[in-house]
């Protein structure tokens, strides 16, 4: 009987032990329940590059269609004001002369956000680089396919408040995604969701 006894009490051991497999398997769902988070991130990031990219291109046709050889139209009195600018420089207007270097930092700007949305975990971080991305490939459009030439292109500009340089509405999502990120970099927010103090 005591044999039989150990004989039958002998499967008891293995069922025992499998109770680490269980729990691995639970932290395996964790693992994996972590990867939807990160690609609904992602796809915040590229759905907020799309509408800034789209909205961009959209008012820089109706720009060129509408506004461009005609007079200025005036939306608050002299303090606000649409006009079409050619700019062969960077945002804002600055350095006219390094039209090829701005299309060469844009390219290498979507590059890095495109590599570091895969460790993206954070929906403000999201935001703020689907904001850059989209900016930044409004702009690179206009260098790549508008006169004089590709890569040289200059940018439609459009937006022209007093005393300040006239910008467009890509100028204005990179401007906002990298406040937005000095924003997150004084909290201490990183990309990949942690948070840290110095």
């Amino acid at each position: 009987m005591a044999e039989a006894e150990r004989v039958i009490g002998t499967p008891d051991t293995p069922e025992a032990g499998s109770e680490p497999e269980e729990s691995s398997g639970a932290g395996g769902q964790e693992s994996s329940g972590a990867r939807p988070k990160g690609k609904r991130r992602i796809a915040v990031l590229f759905t907020v590059a799309a509408f800034a990219y789209v909205l961009d291109l959209v008012s820089k046709m109706i720009v060129v269609a509408k506004l461009e050889h005609h007079a200025p139209i005036e939306i608050i009195g002299d303090w606000l004001r649409f006009e079409a600018i050619r700019n062969a420089g960077a945002a804002f207007g600055f350095g006219e002369a390094f039209t090829i270097i701005f299309t060469v930092i844009a390219s290498a700007v979507i590059v890095v956000i495109a590599r570091l949305a895969r460790k993206l975990y954070s929906l403000p971080w999201a935001i703020a680089l689907g904001l850059l991305l989209g900016g930044a490939l409004g702009n690179l459009t206009d260098r790549i396919f508008r006169a004089p030439g590709v890569f040289e292109g200059a940018v439609v500009d459009f937006i022209a408040p007093k005393h300040f340089a006239v910008f467009n509405l890509a100028d204005s999502a990179i401007v906002c995604g990298g406040i937005l990120i000095v924003l997150l970099s004084f909290k201490g927010l990183d990309p990949d969701g942690t948070v840290h103090k110095d």
